[in-house]
């Protein structure tokens, strides 16, 4: 749908940013229409330590703590890679010139509601922000959409991507978009999108590359919702929800899968 053809009403992003979002945001203003971008500080790393902890437990959560450390680290050293997945698939993974950057404390906060109802858009979408609770949404003037990196409702939760493959399972390596509930990635599907990770990904670039795949999903599940159709689908898929993995379990599955 060319930007012309879309709904007057305004297209919100919540999101904490990142390099695979912002090639999402900018598909969408090119063939949507202009899109707002509400940008939430970042959990620190000593709140999610301990929430995983309470959660998971402390080895679990140490053992997490590690493999974002050595994802990060691996993000430098295959920079090289990154770039090249951007130039092939033509993905714009920054912000561009002019565009509308609303910046609050967390998405799930009075402040981001307050920028939301100032602007009064036609859809919500959630990509890679803070789980919104039901008070929260039902708050909302309008449907709240959540881009998942991963195939729903079987790889909720953390790299979707990565667990398909680490699960041997490479037909579920994709993404989802759907309707957001209280619950972690258990809201109605609208859309979904399967492809194939290519040599040199990594944890560290699947997003980049689900992104790349997934652009035109987001597209269309935006524009049906500013059009006030919200079709679900079911993708008969068991449910279960997963949680970044250990240093040690994503090194054994690296060394015996070459799933990195």
């Amino acid at each position: 749908m060319a930007a012309s053809e879309s709904s007057t009403r305004p297209i919100v992003v919540v999101t904490e940013g990142g390099p695979h979002v912002w090639a999402i945001v900018n598909a969408l203003a090119d063939r949507v229409g202009p899109v707002s971008v509400i940008l939430e500080s970042p959990e620190s790393k000593k709140r999610l330590l301990m929430g995983r902890a309470r959660r998971q437990g402390w080895v679990s959560a140490i053992g997490q703590l590690g493999t974002m450390v050595l994802t990060r680290l691996g993000k430098r050293f295959l920079a090289g890679h990154a770039e090249r997945l951007i130039a092939e698939e033509k993905l714009a993974t920054e912000p561009r010139l002019g565009q509308t950057l609303i910046y609050v404390p967390s998405a799930n906060g009075p402040e981001c509601l307050k920028e939301i109802a100032s602007i009064n858009p036609g859809v919500v979408l959630l990509a890679g922000c803070r789980l919104l609770s039901k008070d929260t949404l039902a708050k909302m003037p309008c449907p709240v959409l959540n881009y998942h990196a991963g195939i729903a409702p079987k790889y909720r939760g953390m790299n979707g991507g990565y667990w398909a493959l680490a699960s041997g399972d490479p037909g579920n390596f994709g993404a989802t978009v759907h309707i957001v509930d209280a619950g972690v990635d258990t809201g109605g599907v609208l859309k979904q999108a399967r492809g194939e990770p290519k040599r040199g990904d990594t944890i560290a670039s699947y997003a980049l590359r689900q992104a790349a795949f997934s652009r035109d999903i987001c597209v269309e599940a935006v524009s049906n919702a500013l059009a006030g159709r919200l079709e679900t689908i079911d993708p008969n898929l068991p449910s279960k929800q997963w949680y970044h993995p250990t240093i040690w379990l994503y090194l054994w599955t690296g060394l015996t899968r070459r799933v990195w």
